[in-house]
């Protein structure tokens, strides 16, 4: 059976930081625009910072549909399924906001994260999550999968392009949602520009 939990407690957060993958959802306020739902896997990029906050690294990708609709209205979701052992849904609903890596406490924010940040490489947003809501459900309908690894591929990537690179591929792909909202807008122009 489901049950609503006060807070995030010690089991709970365990096993919140054991999962290999969660989703995030959010969309845009009014009854248009288009509902984003984001997989979140590369490890060491999820914290729990306290029994109502949670944290994740939004690292430098194709889309910036989160931080648009964070910029919107501030709604989100993040869900979580036990792929191994025991079967379970945790949902983590509440209010997100993000701080860029231009901002002050971006870097004291990344250093919050369990035994030092595993992956930071083309991080441009730490976004943290006020949370309101936390339950869990039995998750019977999940399928049972094993964790083989990790696709060590987007970190590379954009380790690759170096600081201009991945603010060039920024500018380009994540300045506005699908629905043309303002996203991820941050990043200066260049000099010569």
């Amino acid at each position: 059976m489901g049950k609503v939990h006060e807070h995030i407690g010690e089991r709970m957060r365990t096993w919140l930081l054991a999962q290999h993958v969660f989703f995030v959802a959010t969309a845009p306020s009014g009854p248009g625009g288009h509902v984003n739902v984001s997989p979140k896997g590369v490890g060491g990029t999820f914290a729990v910072l306290d029994e109502r906050t949670v944290a994740y690294v939004d690292l430098t990708a194709s889309g910036s549909e989160t931080i648009a609709h964070l910029r919107d209205d501030g709604r989100i979701t993040l869900m979580f399924c036990a792929f191994e052992g025991p079967p379970d849904i945790v949902r983590l609903h509440g209010r997100g906001r993000f701080v860029t890596l231009y901002d002050e406490g971006f870097d004291e924010l990344l250093g919050r994260f369990e035994g030092g940040l595993d992956e930071s490489r083309g991080a441009r947003a730490v976004i943290v999550v006020d949370v309101e809501r936390v339950s869990d459900s039995c998750g019977y309908g999940v399928p049972l999968m094993s964790h083989v690894g990790e696709r060590d591929l987007l970190p590379p990537f954009m380790e690759r392009k170096g600081a201009e690179g991945r603010a060039a591929y920024r500018r380009l792909w994540n300045r506005t949602s699908v629905d043309g909202l303002p996203g991820f807008d941050m990043d200066p122009e260049p000099p010569d520009a």
